[in-house]
């Protein structure tokens, strides 16, 4: 991986203009996936360009509204992202965007680069699938907003997911660095996380592992706090670790090169137990 970023990037370490985390392909080193982290203040609005990307405008904090293509999209968003899934906005390509918050918010724009414009469209709640993956301390809930079955892009896949305090998920650890028809999927992924404290009590934090799926492939083992990233070009991912007490939510986008816009992954050799 051919990088100017490490891949854990600590709160702020990806900053850029307006954005608490902006990572695009060029900064990350490979082809296709973006994450823009962006914080509005009350009455606040920022305008940006789609260029070559697809991007969802997803809130993380607080609500707005998103102008695109002569309409205005009204997103109720939510408290928190512990507080359950939210509407979100799709922006094609090469579209002009405004999003405007009357009482502030913090929005993640998740990206890709694609070369199909499909057209502006809203997101409701109700209809993000949402499942609960393994079980015992394996157990988490993932929101398939922009999963490939969920929501139609180009190349985007996103999710989120929230693990209760005390547990694994990404896990058992697995991979999709190889075009591989019908069984993995070439996809390159940001992780970009937060961290449930309880009022008045110490931050959390959370552990993230990525291990070698060739030689002088990513590796990665990493403490994870409240606004931090990890860059998964390649390797088997997992697990991600809450502390207890200290939910952790993660959003994952992802996007390749591959012919199909399909999550399609390999289980390491050494664990064999699955989702379940």
């Amino acid at each position: 991986m051919d990088s100017t970023l490490d891949l854990h990037l600590p709160a702020g370490a990806a900053a850029r203009g307006p954005y608490a985390v902006d990572i695009d392909p060029e900064r990350a080193g490979w082809t296709h996936s973006a994450l823009r982290v962006l914080d509005l203040p009350p009455g606040g609005t920022h305008t940006f360009g789609a260029g070559n990307s697809e991007w969802v405008v997803l809130p993380l904090s607080g609500g707005g509204t998103v102008r695109v293509e002569g309409e205005i999209l009204e997103l109720v968003g939510r408290a928190s992202v512990f507080d359950g899934v939210s509407d979100f906005a799709y922006v094609p390509r090469d579209a002009q965007a405004q999003i405007a918050s009357g009482a502030g918010g913090r929005f993640a724009l998740a990206g890709a680069k694609c070369e199909r414009r499909l057209p502006a469209r809203y997101g409701p709640a109700p209809e993000v699938p949402v499942e609960t993956r393994g079980s015992g301390n394996r157990a988490r809930e993932v929101r398939n907003f922009a999963a490939a079955g969920s929501f139609d892009c180009d190349r985007l896949i996103a999710v989120e997911v929230v693990t209760p305090g005390g547990n694994w998920s990404s896990y058992p650890p697995h991979k999709h660095d190889e075009h591989l028809p019908g069984t993995e999927s070439v996809l390159e992924e940001i992780y970009y996380y937060e961290v449930f404290s309880p009022p008045g009590g110490p931050p959390g934090l959370g552990y993230q592992r990525i291990t070698p799926s060739r030689p002088g492939g990513a590796e990665l083992l990493a403490e994870v706090r409240t606004g931090d990233a990890v860059l998964v070009p390649d390797g088997w991912h997992g697990p991600s670790i809450a502390q207890p007490e200290h939910p952790l939510y993660y959003l994952n986008v992802m996007a390749g090169p591959g012919p199909e816009r399909a999550w399609r992954i390999s289980f390491h050799p050494d664990h064999t137990e699955g989702y379940q």
